[in-house]
């Protein structure tokens, strides 16, 4: 059945036939959709009249040109043509940076990226939508910038962790600059639980003193406690007692910190790792305070070891009296009683 057929029918042959009605309307829909495929296929032939210039057309349309090959995009998105898609988007970026439109050159460009992850082709996704946030630095939009290199990590999380870290700490620089701080924050905390996810353990330990001095700079005191926790138990993973000791030193600056609940656990849990004391070590990081922060932070608690094999030191006489039993624990006690029995002098 045409399309004019179609028009020309009655309301009343619709409501009789409903089974053939819904049934000819998804053939014309279907229909409808090739047609406007198949009108976008030759993109070339369809723009070349806005593109080309004449005696009295001496600039081409770039508009318009970007106008079409953008329907032409949306046709193929929505026929499920993804790389006609991004070929058209990739067309239609062109046509806006010839006509200095920048910000709707990167949106263009960004759309491409975004039919390339359609067809899981997640780096080169990545590639475009990088160079749509180079464009939107330069149109002047650093915050739609920043949208995009975070939209862009998101995608690349799962395949190259490392690449997700370095888009990560792009956006929050870029928020940073903006003087958006919780915003950078928030990217400069994903790039650190990569990182420690990862085992690079000195980057993370960078990582978290940034966000911890953002932190203070915003006075969000309690918060910059959890990142000393953080930092500790890193710098206890990469066998740095003394960088654990100074973070814990320098945090004593802080407002409120010295005295709190995370400095008293944070001590105890120093001196049993250097006492080489595993159940103190153990039991400092199953306290809730160590369990319920951010995954990545918590397994690094659960998997601490202390040197040596967590064997307490003991000292030489308590190893001899365990030796030689209760008796020589109390003969022990007595002679220490009667070396001072008679006085100082």
């Amino acid at each position: 059945m045409c399309l004019l057929q179609w028009k020309r029918m009655r309301w009343e042959d619709l409501t009789e036939s409903a089974p053939i009605a819904s049934v000819t309307l998804l053939r014309l829909f279907h229909c409808s959709l090739l047609i406007t495929v198949l009108a976008y296929h030759s993109t070339d032939r369809r723009f070349d009249p806005d593109l080309k210039t004449g005696f009295l057309k001496w600039k081409p349309d770039y508009d318009s040109a970007a106008t079409e090959y953008g329907k032409a995009a949306v046709a193929f998105k929505n026929a499920k043509q993804f790389d006609q898609a991004r070929e058209a988007c990739l067309r239609e970026a062109e046509a806006h940076e010839n006509n200095k439109a920048l910000f709707h050159a990167a949106k263009a460009y960004e759309q491409a990226g975004m039919m390339l992850k359609e067809m899981q082709r997640l780096p080169e996704a990545v590639q475009l939508i990088e160079k749509a946030s180079m464009m939107y630095l330069e149109n002047g939009t650093p915050d739609t910038a920043a949208i995009a290199l975070e939209r862009a990590g998101k995608l690349i999380e799962n395949v190259s962790p490392e690449k997700a870290v370095q888009l990560y700490q792009q956006a929050a620089s870029v928020f940073e600059n903006e003087e958006r701080l919780r915003q950078a924050l928030e990217m400069l905390g994903k790039a650190s639980r990569l990182l420690v996810r990862g085992r690079r353990l000195d980057e993370a330990a960078l990582s978290l003193q940034k966000e911890k001095s953002i932190y203070k700079e915003i006075e969000n005191y309690p918060t910059c406690y959890k990142k000393t926790i953080a930092q500790v138990l890193v710098h206890l993973h990469r066998n740095d007692y003394v960088a654990a000791e100074r973070c814990v030193r320098e945090s004593y600056s802080i407002p409120g910190f010295n005295g709190s609940e995370d400095c008293a656990a944070l001590e105890q849990l120093l001196e049993g790792y250097d006492q080489q004391d595993q159940d103190q070590v153990s039991e400092v990081c199953n306290s809730p305070l160590f369990k319920y922060m951010d995954n990545d932070y918590a397994k690094l608690g659960l998997t601490l070891v202390v040197p040596g094999g967590g064997i307490k030191k003991k000292s030489p006489n308590a190893a001899q009296d365990k030796a030689r039993g209760p008796a020589a624990v109390g003969s022990h006690a007595d002679e220490e009683e009667d070396e001072y029995s008679g006085g100082l002098c």
